[in-house]
């Protein structure tokens, strides 16, 4: 099993563009864009694109519901003639929050929408007439003066992977994406992600080895290990508190399932509340360190060791700090640290 090293990058951050460059300069082997409620995914991959050459480019995440499924296909299939062929498109549901308050999309059935978008995303870009008949998707839209339509771009090959965390879309990622966008994640527990997936991989007849499995992480060199794990964990009082409501929240769904139910559902309760401090400093600090690279150079190696041994096959990194010079050397000292965890004890 072999790790390769991805690259979170945000535009609202300084340098963004001239970061992209220099990560593929010094070995990064792909550049993830994120989406919320900021700037879209494909435009910044479109810039970086034009200004790199190897590095893959992908959404992390584009979010069903903002789009049909024929602009994703379309936005997919630029991104993929702009880039040559580098291209790869991450899709996620989001959450009720985002989609229903910054959307205005109703999110229901988030499973089937999955399918369905991938399905037709398939169809146009192997340039097939569109027809389709689903439960949420119906195209041409029935009684109306609506055509099955073939895209007129050249057909061409639109890898797809899918963020999962429940167990249902698990299963779909499974038996359809050609990878696992995953977050929430610590190596002693990927069976909680990875037994899903592979189940639902066998079912499909193929295996867990025939996806890209990318697991989010934030990467920090520091001598002072517990302070910056402390730091990390205080971040996670957002996800716990905000990032969802207390009957739908993904993220505190994925860490009960490894342990940490009583812990996620202290810190949304107090966030709730109003109380901030007392939400950040009651995520256990195992949280923070159990889900990033923290620490100097030869801890972080063994740290990377741990992710290749249990199956991880891309770390999508996100870097701390503003100064462009410290963040690529950052960088490259982790792309030798990961060849050297990739040489097999």
């Amino acid at each position: 099993m072999t790790l390769t090293v991805g690259l979170s990058v945000n535009p609202q951050e300084p340098d963004w563009l001239e970061l992209a460059r220099e990560a593929e300069r010094v070995g990064v082997d792909s550049i993830w864009m994120p989406e919320f409620w900021a700037y879209d995914a494909f435009t910044p991959l479109a810039a970086i694109a034009a200004r790199t050459q190897r590095v893959c480019l992908a959404t992390g995440i584009a979010q069903l519901g903002a789009r049909t499924p024929a602009m994703l296909a379309m936005s997919a299939m630029s991104l993929q003639h702009i880039s040559a062929g580098r291209f790869v498109l991450g899709i996620g549901a989001s959450g009720p929050q985002v989609m229903e308050g910054w959307h205005g999309t109703e999110f229901s059935r988030p499973v089937r929408r999955t399918r369905e978008t991938i399905e037709i995303i398939r169809m146009i870009a192997a340039g097939e007439r569109l027809s389709y008949s689903g439960e949420v998707y119906r195209l041409p839209l029935p009684g109306s003066e609506g055509v099955a339509i073939r895209s007129r771009a050249e057909p061409c090959l639109i890898p797809i992977y899918i963020a999962a965390l429940g167990p249902a879309n698990l299963a779909l990622t499974g038996e359809l994406a050609d990878g696992w966008i995953g977050n929430s994640f610590f190596t002693e527990s990927a069976d909680a992600f990875f037994a899903p997936l592979g189940a639902a991989a066998r079912q499909a007849g193929r295996s867990l080895s025939d996806l890209d499995l990318v697991v989010a992480v934030s990467l920090e060199f520091t001598e002072d290990i517990e302070a910056a794990g402390r730091r990390h964990a205080d971040g996670y009082a957002f996800t716990f508190g905000a990032m969802g409501s207390r009957g739908s929240n993904f993220y505190n769904n994925a860490f009960a399932r490894q342990g940490f139910g009583d812990d996620v559902a202290e810190v949304q309760r107090l966030w709730a509340e109003g109380d901030r401090t007392a939400a950040a400093a009651r995520v256990p600090i195992e949280i923070g360190l159990g889900t990033n690279l923290i620490g100097p150079p030869d801890v972080v190696r063994e740290r990377l060791r741990a992710y290749r041994d249990c199956g991880v096959t891309t770390l999508r990194v996100s870097l701390v700090g503003d100064d462009l010079r410290e963040r690529v050397a950052a960088l490259g000292i982790l792309v030798d640290l990961v060849k050297d965890a990739n040489v097999t004890d």
